[in-house]
């Protein structure tokens, strides 16, 4: 019975595997451009075998999905380095993890807090502890990685309200840390690269606080309302990020129903007035002519609905679309590195992000990368699952925050 049992099991999981396999071939679609197209495959298999595990587990009511794949995630293994002194601390009940160079400094250093990406659910401190490792050693900077609290047991706003507090905290006792007030930088990646943004904001006008010296983001979310932008169509089913995965964690996140999906796509959730307000920040005029796609022209905002908007009008706020923020903040932000790939579903997001920076006199420095993909800065740190786009996005952050 024993060996049976085994044997159904493996076929389960093999079967799974071929599943996941069918469904990447029939629906992904591979940057022509991109070098390393097998290892590329290959991990985006792995990837959809595990989310399809957890869709069975939940269904199943062994594991909710989320819960299952966050405890995928822990199986990620750190690295340690001698010459770093690594500390798990909280502040309040934020967990944080402060890396800091064992070698003597001259004078204080450099800081970095670093909001890590991973959909709201993913980007652990474990998940994110090698990354940090080489930009402190790379930088000579002392960073801050905040474990902000996640899905599923924490919902809007908990990422933004982590964020913000345990940046407040730090900036309160950079001098503590041995971190220079005067040279502080906020980095982020995906939605981590959002928060930023909206930190970054937040923090405009504080007397109390050291200001920000730069902001770095990575393939940031900057909007979560106008989902038809040309790269939107375009990268709809290119890994890692495809529309179905991303709009799962939109909705997770904010807590929205899913009966809403196509009102939230179309945009039907949209008040009249709010789009003729907005419309000038948000629409395809303000990318790059090259990023504009020729005939592309969908009917966006679709028919109002109010009972969408009534339900979910939280996709408005600003902690949801720093893009949306007033132009006299806008205005008083530091230099920022954006970041954009060309098969990334939020390529445009941060393109018309990096418009209003500029638009504003913000000095930008943009670095777009032709064959990038969502989740490629991540693997920067993976050696054989590393990608040239990966490096080249890891070397373009680290020679920037050296720079300040």
């Amino acid at each position: 019975m024993l060996i049976l049992g085994l044997a159904l099991l493996g076929s389960f999981f093999v079967g799974v595997f071929i599943w996941a396999v069918l469904q990447h071939f029939l629906t992904a679609d591979i940057p022509s451009t991109l070098q390393y197209s097998t290892k590329f495959r290959f991990l985006h298999c792995m990837f959809l075998y595990m989310l399809t595990l957890a869709e069975i587990f939940e269904k199943l009511g062994i594991c909710s999905m989320l819960r299952f794949l966050k405890l995928v995630q822990a199986c990620v293994r750190i690295k340690k380095d001698d010459r770093l002194t690594v500390t798990d601390l909280y502040f309040g009940t934020i967990p944080v993890r402060l890396f800091q160079p064992k070698a003597a400094s001259s004078g204080p250093r450099r800081g970095i807090i670093f909001f890590p990406g991973g959909g709201g659910f993913m980007g652990s401190l474990d998940f994110f502890h090698n990354l940090s490792s080489l930009l402190v050693l790379e930088t000579d900077s002392v960073l801050l990685l905040v474990g902000y609290r996640k899905l599923p047991d924490h919902h809007y706003p908990s990422i933004y309200q982590d964020c913000l507090n345990a940046s407040i905290h730090f900036l309160k006792t950079l001098k503590s840390y041995g971190v220079d007030p005067s040279r502080v930088v906020f980095c982020g990646d995906s939605i981590g690269g959002g928060h930023v943004a909206c930190v970054t904001q937040a923090l405009v006008g504080r007397s109390d606080l050291p200001q920000i010296k730069a902001q770095v983001l990575v393939y940031p979310v900057t909007q979560l309302i106008n989902l038809q932008l040309p790269s939107h169509w375009q990268n709809r089913n290119v890994p890692f990020l495809s529309q179905k995965f991303m709009m799962t964690c939109v909705f997770k996140y904010l807590a929205i129903d899913f009966h809403w999906w196509d009102a939230i796509l179309g945009g039907a959730f949209i008040p009249p007035e709010f789009w003729r307000k907005y419309r000038k920040w948000l629409s395809t005029d303000n990318l790059p002519s090259r990023f504009r796609k020729p005939g592309y022209q969908p009917q966006f905002p679709g028919p109002f609905n109010e009972a969408a908007y009534l339900e979910n009008k939280h996709l408005l706020d600003i902690e949801n679309a720093p893009l949306l923020r007033d132009d006299e903040t806008i205005a008083q932000l530091p230099a920022a590195l954006v970041v954009s790939c060309e098969y990334d579903i939020l390529r445009d997001d941060a393109l018309l992000y990096m418009k209003r920076l500029e638009d504003q006199g913000v000095p930008v420095m943009w670095y777009h990368v032709e064959e990038g993909f969502h989740g490629s800065f991540m693997f920067s740190d993976k050696k054989f699952f590393s990608f040239p786009c990966s490096l080249k996005i890891r070397n373009a952050v680290i020679d920037y925050i050296k720079s300040i």
